[in-house]
C-alpha cells in the first residue's frame, strides 16, 4: 500500500485516483501528524510526500519517519511545485528520501519510479522475511542440535529457487532503466536491493557447504596450480570492492602446488574478506606466503581491534561469533570454520596470532602436494 501525505484535499484526490487507476492500493493524510501516526500502526511500500505543508513540513515527517523501525525500509518520493530549488531537493536527499520530483511532472516516469519503488521494497522486504526465518530457523536447530544438517541442505536449496528470480528482475529493471535514463537515487536503491541478495546468496552458499561437510559429500579437486597467481587475481578483485584498502602482498614467489583450486581461492577471499571486516577504513592488509621445509604458509594480517586469547581458541568452530556491540560484525560464524574444514582435507591445518587493540594474523598450512 502506498501513503500520499499532502494538505491539499485536490492533490489528494487527484494523486489517488492517478495511483488506483494503475492498480495501486492507496491510503491518504492530510497532514505530517496524522501521516506519523499512520506509519506507526501500518507499514507501507511507500510514501510520496509533499514538502510545503503547514504545522510539520515535509522535511520534519521525513525525518521522524526514519527513526520509525517499521517505516526504516519504506522508499520515501517527495512531490513538491514550490520547493523546486537546488537546496530544498539537497535536503529531501539528505532527509533520507530515495528521489524528489518537481512539479509540473511527467505522469509516465512518476508512474514508472512508484512501479520501481514498490517492486523493490516488496522484494526487499521478502528477502528480509526470508532471511530472518532462515537465521530463526538455524538458531533453533542449533539449540536442540536435531537435524540440523538435513535442514540447512534442504533450506539452502530451497532458497536457490527465489534468489534466482529476483537476481532477475533486479537484471531486468536495471535495463529498463538504463533504457529510461534513471537518476542515480534510482540506481543506488537497486544497488542496495542486489547487494543484499548477494550478501544473502552467500548465506546460502556456505550453509550447502557446511551440510556438505557435516555430511562428507564436499568434493575436492587436487591438480597442480600456481598459489600466488590465484592470489594475486583474488587481491584484484577484492581491491576493486574495496578502493580505501590497501593490500600489501610481502613475498610472491611462483610457488606451483597440488591441491584444489577454487577451495583454497574461497579461503583467501574468506580471511582478506574478514581482514577487512575488522580492520578500520583505509588500513592495510598484509599477504604473506613462502615455503618451509616442502610446506606452503600464509599469513594474513590485519591491524583492527584483535581478539582476545580465550576467545581465539574457539574461532573455528561451528556457529562460533564474537560478540560485538557493533551490527558491524554481525554473521553465522561459519567462514572460518569451513575455512578450517578446507585446510583440514588438503592435510594442513589453520590458526590465528592476535592481541586486542593490535590486530590479528590468520594463517594456514599445507604440504606443496596434498595427495
Amino acid at each position: 500500500m502506498i501513503l500520499i501525505v499532502d494538505d491539499q484535499p485536490e492533490n489528494l484526490i487527484s494523486l489517488r485516483k492517478f495511483l488506483e487507476q494503475n492498480g495501486f492500493e492507496v491510503d491518504e493524510a492530510s497532514s505530517g501528524k496524522e501521516a506519523l501516526r499512520k506509519i506507526l500502526n501500518k507499514v507501507y511500500s511507500l510514501i510520496i510526500l509533499d514538502v510545503q505543508m503547514p504545522i510539520m513540513d515535509g522535511f520534519e515527517v521525513a525525518e521522524t519517519i526514519v527513526g520509525y523501525s517499521k517505516a526504516k525500509d519504506t522508499p520515501i518520493l517527495f512531490l513538491s511545485a514550490v520547493n523546486i530549488n537546488k537546496e530544498f531537493i539537497t535536503r529531501g536527499y539528505l532527509t533520507g528520501a530515495v528521489d524528489y520530483i518537481t512539479k509540473p511532472f511527467d505522469p509516465d516516469i512518476l508512474l514508472l519510479k512508484v512501479k520501481t519503488y514498490n517492486r523493490l521494497f516488496d522484494q526487499t522486504h521478502q528477502l528480509k522475511r526470508m532471511q530472518e526465518s532462515l537465521e530463526d530457523e538455524i538458531e533453533q536447530r542449533k539449540n536442540l542440535e536435531k537435524k540440523k544438517d538435513e535442514f540447512i541442505s534442504i533450506a539452502s536449496h530451497e532458497l536457490k529457487t527465489p534468489l534466482t528470480s529476483v537476481r532477475g528482475y533486479i537484471q531486468l529493471i536495471e535495463r529498463m532503466l538504463s533504457q529510461q535514463n534513471a537518476d542515480s537515487s534510482l540506481q543506488t536503491y537497486i544497488r542496495k536491493a542486489s547487494a543484499q541478495i548477494n550478501k544473502l546468496g552467500d548465506l546460502v552458499a556456505d550453509l550447502l557447504d557446511v551440510s556438505k561437510i557435516d555430511s562428507g559429500k564436499m568434493e575436492f579437486t587436487i591438480k597442480p596450480f600456481y598459489f600466488n597467481e590465484m592470489v594475486t587475481e583474488v587481491v584484484e578483485n577484492l581491491q576493486q570492492v574495496h578502493p580505501d584498502y590497501t593490500f600489501i602482498k610481502k613475498r610472491n614467489s611462483p610457488i606451483q602446488i597440488m591441491g584444489d583450486e577454487m577451495r583454497l581461492e574461497q579461503v583467501m577471499v574468506n580471511l582478506l574478506t574478514n581482514a577487512i571486516k575488522y580492520s578500520p577504513e583505509g588500513k592495510e592488509v598484509h599477504i604473506d606466503s613462502f615455503v618451509d621445509n616442502n610446506t606452503l604458509e600464509v599469513h594474513i594480517r590485519d591491524f583492527g581491534i584483535g581478539i582476545s586469547e580465550e576467545l581465539q581458541k574457539q574461532l573455528f568452530e561451528k556457529f562460533f561469533r564474537v560478540e560485538e556491540t557493533s551490527t558491524r560484525f554481525q554473521g553465522l560464524g561459519i567462514g572460518l570454520f569451513i575455512c578450517s574444514e578446507i585446510i583440514n582435507r588438503h592435510n594442513g591445518l589453520c590458526g590465528v596470532q592476535s592481541k586486542l587493540g593490535e590486530g590479528s594474523t590468520f594463517y594456514f598450512k599445507i604440504p606443496l602436494n596434498s595427495n
